[in-house]
């Protein structure tokens, strides 16, 4: 019986440890995508710069509508994909049977 909770408490621990990693990558996560997406805005205002001083003459072509909802597509599915649950708890636990 000892054993057996031993390696209970073995895995209880592993699996809080686990949770905890997921919890940090999930944080690191969040926080690359808002740098991207500040770097993202700032490549867009500093092209909106330049395009405003060279004047409209010297402006490259706008990207297509398609490219432009491709692109919000994608983002959009990469976001649902990694949303997590407000109610901050794991259900990786749930599943263990203590006999």
């Amino acid at each position: 019986m000892t054993s057996q909770r031993d390696r209970i408490e073995s895995l209880e621990s592993r699996v809080e440890e686990l949770e905890a990693t997921i919890r940090g990558l999930t944080e690191e996560l969040v926080e690359a995508n808002q740098r991207i997406k500040e770097l993202e805005s700032n490549q867009h205002a500093a092209a909106d710069a330049a395009e405003s001083a060279d004047g409209p003459e010297a402006s490259a072509a706008p990207a297509s509508p398609e490219a432009t909802a491709d692109e919000e597509a994608k983002t959009d599915e990469f976001h649902e994909e990694n949303e997590t649950d407000d109610e901050g708890g794991s259900e990786l636990g749930d599943d263990i049977i203590v006999a």
